[in-house]
């Protein structure tokens, strides 16, 4: 169905006025904020930079885990909401094979050691169970509703929390880290290790994850099958391959996140992954959901608003912490429901 020049022309003022009162509320809201941390800035110059620090660390975890989401979801356009749970199962094993198994209970350069084999080997079994998935659920329902597969997303979640649950047991365990107290002293800042840690693992994996999906023959293959999965098989490409390479790649992600967690914050719970995986996504759709810098950049911009909430002395605290997050993401899917990096799509009728 086609519209005529003059419908069109009649549509265009509306469309005028509301993108205009869009940007004019944008703008004030964004007014607001910038002067929100102008109040704290000069209130507690060194409270702000150490808390925007410690955003810095939980922003890298949330990027790593919504990586996982934004390439799934860009290669098939389905959300795995069983993604937070494969990051809770890392954790949950990391945990295990790192503590109980090989006895890394201490920072030193042996548990430092170990922790980099440790984190090797949860990155392949968080691939190895994400590609089971793939293999066994989400192929076989490629063409049908896309309901389908969202059931059957939930359904995988639910397995992996009843082996976490298994494993981890019902509570919150405590378990000594490999990551040093303290940090490094800059004047009458401190930069704790474990942000050093977090960040500095993080950032290579990024960009190692950016190398394979921009330079590499599977990279191609990947997006040429996220652009049209008919063409790139007529032009010989195994999209079965390519898929499962893709959400192999988001579960070792997801797998990097769990060790990164646990060797820092030392805790698991079998429940983590429902609030975990519920932010990164958050996280995902922020910064552009399909869009690969969009989710490393909604990552480290939830990691940082809930940070400056938490501790500023002028923010709503910690009990308002979720509903910070999710209000900065409901205006910006009012005004930029595409995210911050994502594209504009029009619906062809």
């Amino acid at each position: 169905m086609t519209i005529t020049s003059a419908e069109a022309a009649d549509a265009r003022p509306a469309f005028a006025v509301k993108d205009y009162i869009g940007r004019t509320v944008g703008s004030v809201l964004l007014l607001a904020v910038a002067a929100w941390l102008v109040w704290n800035v000069v209130s507690a110059p060194l409270q702000f930079v150490d808390v925007a620090l410690a955003g810095l660390r939980s922003g890298s975890l949330y990027a790593l885990i919504a990586l996982g989401y934004t390439l799934v979801y860009g290669i098939i356009g389905l959300i795995n909401f069983a993604h937070g749970d494969l990051f809770m199962l890392a954790s949950v094993c990391s945990s295990i094979l790192l503590t109980e198994r090989l006895g890394a209970d201490a920072p030193n350069p042996r548990s430092w050691a170990l922790a980099v084999v440790v984190m090797v080997v949860v990155m392949g079994v968080g691939a190895g169970v994400n590609v089971t998935a793939e293999r066994f659920a989400y192929r076989r329902l490629r063409r049908a509703p896309r309901l389908a597969s969202l059931i059957t997303a939930v359904g995988i979640s639910f397995i992996l929390q009843w082996v976490g649950l298994y494993l981890n047991g019902s509570g919150q365990r405590i378990w000594p880290t490999v990551v040093p107290n303290g940090g490094i002293q800059i004047g009458a800042i401190t930069l704790d290790w474990s942000t050093i840690v977090v960040t500095g693992a993080t950032i290579p994996l990024l960009l190692a994850l950016s190398w394979v999906v921009t330079r590499t023959r599977q990279g191609l293959a990947m997006r040429a099958t996220a652009q049209d999965q008919d063409a790139a098989q007529l032009m010989g490409i195994d999209v079965n391959r390519a898929i499962s390479f893709t959400f192999a790649l988001g579960g070792a992600m997801a797998g990097a996140a769990g060790l990164l967690y646990f060797a820092t914050f030392g805790n698991t719970n079998y429940s983590d992954g429902y609030q975990f995986g519920l932010i990164a996504f958050t996280a995902a759709v922020l910064g552009g959901v399909g869009n690969l810098p969009g989710a490393v950049l909604g990552g480290f911009l939830i990691g940082q608003i809930q940070a400056l909430n938490d501790g500023l002395p002028h923010g709503l605290g910690q009990g308002w912490s979720q509903s910070v997050v999710f209000g900065v993401l409901i205006l910006l899917m009012v005004f930029k429901p595409e995210g911050i990096l994502g594209t504009r799509t029009t619906d062809k009728v």
